[in-house]
């Protein structure tokens, strides 16, 4: 057993851990689950995200793209167009975002969630002295 511990940290390659980084990355799930209504261009896509600024938004994709869970294709029209979509990898994440979906649906409560990031946006500001 403890061979095997020390094969398993000899890569540290961790699906999980790994699959867990990429997702949790600011806006990431919002880009893909909006994504999975059809490829959409940058400004359609930051208006259906809401709050996330045109610089992150870039790099998110970018990263996105880098990582083939987005395709990323240019339309040659006047003026040309960029337009987003999810690749295979990036539309196997449906059942995953579905199942988070209806995780939430069933054991969180809005009032409770709004609350904790209230309290976690005050305990970020500056007190006042």
């Amino acid at each position: 057993m403890a061979r095997s511990r020390a094969v398993a940290h000899a890569d540290p390659f961790c699906p999980v851990l790994d699959a867990m980084a990429v997702l949790q990355g600011k806006w990431t799930m919002q880009i893909v689950h909006v994504l999975m209504a059809g490829p959409m261009g940058f400004n359609e896509l930051a208006r259906a995200i809401g709050g996330c600024n045109p610089s992150t938004l870039a790099q998110r994709l970018d990263t996105l793209v880098r990582l083939d869970l987005l395709a990323r294709r240019v339309e040659s029209s006047t003026p040309p167009r960029t337009l987003y979509s999810l690749t295979a990898a990036g539309a196997a994440l449906q059942p995953v975002v579905a199942a988070m979906e209806r995780w939430g649906r069933q054991h969180l409560r809005k009032d409770r969630v709004q609350s904790v990031r209230r309290a976690a946006r005050a305990a970020k500001e500056p007190r006042a002295s």
